[in-house]
């Protein structure tokens, strides 16, 4: 693994543990966000080490992440919408000011459920070495 994917799975672990953390002082909002921003780690983890491009644009990643995870049969097919289903979330945190919008703690849980198995799919497979730059 290239140190760049390495050091974008390292951010995606550091988000994944403040989502935790958040989670357990019932900031749902924030936990989502960083529950997000763990899979867009993962997800530029896994565009740099298989096309050598750091893509930063969340809808630069999310496009280049599904076109390259349709090739590749070790990603689980429902792990790539959680990229645009996460992304709400950070949206709601980020920008909503509605008083209802926020992020449930149990949207929360599920939100770092599924980008903990997002980014341990990604180092999976990222480890194995199979389809790296060519």
């Amino acid at each position: 693994m290239t140190p760049e994917a390495q050091r974008s799975l390292e951010k995606a672990d550091n988000c994944l543990t403040t989502a935790r953390a958040e989670l357990a002082i019932n900031l749902g909002s924030e936990a989502g966000r960083n529950a997000y921003l763990a899979a867009f780690h993962g997800a530029r983890a896994f565009i740099f080490e298989r096309t050598g491009k750091v893509v930063k644009r969340h809808e630069s990643v999310h496009r280049e992440f599904h076109r390259l995870a349709k090739e590749e049969p070790a990603i689980d097919k429902g792990l790539p919408p959680f990229l645009s289903q996460g992304y709400n979330m950070k949206a709601i945190a980020d920008y909503e000011t509605a008083p209802d919008s926020f992020v449930s703690s149990e949207e929360a849980t599920a939100a770092i459920e599924a980008a903990s198995r997002f980014v341990d799919c990604i180092r999976r497979v990222l480890t194995e070495g199979a389809g790296a730059i060519p």
